[in-house]
């Protein structure tokens, strides 16, 4: 089996005489195509949004698309309240998911309008310090602890994760915001990343939806809205099955049913924040080969590095790579794919199965479009690279333009030697 990218050869070598490379590239089609389907999906939830995770993908030009279609953003720091806030977010359109929050970020949140879905239920104080009191509508983030498993097989482990509050504390801490002027309740949960399985939002909201019952029937508050947050994930390696997003909003509708519904609390809006599955495929990392080693192993250097794309390097995670130009040619020569940090684990393939790869080849690194750019860092000197959007009708738009030196050296402005610095 194979990926095929969403661009050719060709368009790559057109924006390459533009804008060299390396450069992460988006796909407008697959975004818009793809947040419709999502849409769809949830349609029978009237209150149905989507907050998506800024963190995934910060960059206005792309989360603007998605506010045609009515998602939010969620947050996470108050670097990306203000991106939001600059491309009119505000209000219930941000949902701002912390931990370890700084008060005046709360308070930025909460100036916006934003909904602050609390990590701790010490922030209920931290929260009312910061803002002066509690806002009428407010979130807790849920951790049932344990293992999470669908069907005989475990998913993740909730209980070692930092995130979240206990079921007593989640109870104590709505109790808490109820006696303190909180009107409009939510519960948000993310108990497993990346999955690529239909099954797992639905058990989530099994999980939550019942808890939501019983913290209705037991505090007498009022559940406005239920979060599934993240979790749904992509196929990064050619061989595995994509989630069915159709199927998935099904086997929540059902869930929906059989226990908010039948308890009178039919409604309650569903949320999500979505990042890997929003953007994921649908962007790629285009890199040109610089270099050929021919020693224990055979080397193909790139002009990229961990730095454009690090999940490789600190997970060693997999991402599928085409030589374009040479998609239908054979998979027998073995190759590590290399950037040229000077770290050891600088490779985004190893042991890879590709073409005959010449000097000059130009590779596309596929899904990188969450938690690509955005995990970008400038170790060993290296600069971020260009983002740009492949738009429907094949042309294509800069949105953010290559670091160059001086934004590296940009932090020595106050001092003397700044602008010898930045001379060359």
């Amino acid at each position: 089996m194979v990926k095929k990218p969403f661009v050719t050869k060709e368009k790559v070598k057109e924006i390459a005489s533009v804008y060299p490379t390396p450069f992460h590239l988006y796909d407008e089609r697959g975004i818009r195509e793809n947040v419709i389907n999502l849409k769809k999906a949830f349609s029978w939830n009237k209150g149905f949004k989507e907050y998506f995770a800024v963190k995934a993908t910060p960059n206005p030009f792309l989360i603007k698309i998605l506010q045609e279609y009515g998602c939010g953003c969620d947050c996470s720091s108050k670097t990306e309240l203000m991106l939001s806030k600059t491309i009119g977010a505000t209000g219930d359109d941000i949902m701002f998911s912390s931990n370890d929050t700084p008060l005046d970020e709360f308070r930025y949140c909460n100036d916006l309008g934003g909904i602050i879905n609390l990590d701790d239920i010490t922030h209920i104080d931290a929260v009312e310090k910061a803002c002066g009191k509690l806002p009428k509508k407010m979130s807790c983030r849920y951790n049932p602890g344990g293992v999470f498993k669908i069907t005989n097989d475990i998913m993740d482990n909730p209980g070692d994760a930092k995130y979240g509050m206990t079921t007593e504390q989640i109870f104590k801490a709505f109790e808490i915001m109820k006696e303190k002027g909180v009107e409009e309740f939510g519960i948000h949960s993310f108990l497993c990343s990346n999955t690529v399985t239909n099954e797992y939002y639905p058990m989530l909201a099994k999980i939550l939806f019942e808890l939501a019952v019983e913290l209705k029937n037991k505090l007498g508050v009022h559940i406005s809205f239920i979060n599934l947050s993240g979790g749904i994930g992509i196929p990064y390696r050619p061989d595995q099955e994509p989630n069915d997003i159709f199927v998935i909003g099904e086997g929540v509708r059902k869930a929906y049913e059989q226990t908010l519904t039948a308890a009178g609390m039919d409604d309650v809006s569903i949320y999500t924040e979505l990042g890997r599955y929003m953007m994921g495929p649908y962007g790629g990392l285009v890199t040109k080969v610089i270099n050929e080693k021919h020693t224990h192993k055979e080397y193909i250097g790139v002009d990229a590095c961990a730095v454009n794309l690090m999940r490789p390097a600190i997970y060693g995670a997999y991402h599928h790579i085409t030589v374009l130009g040479k998609e239908n040619e054979s998979c027998d020569r073995k190759y590590d794919v290399t950037g040229s940090l000077c770290e050891n684990c600088d490779k985004f393939a190893i042991d890879r199965m590709l073409p005959e790869i010449d000097m000059g080849d130009y590779l596309f690194i596929h899904d990188a479009g969450a938690h690509g750019f955005s995990m970008g860092y400038n170790y060993n000197g290296k600069l971020k690279s260009a983002e740009i959007l492949l738009k429907e009708n094949g042309s294509f738009e800069l949105i953010r333009r290559a670091e160059t030196p001086k934004d590296y050296f940009a932090t020595f402005d106050c001092f003397d030697f700044y602008d010898e610095l930045i001379k060359e």
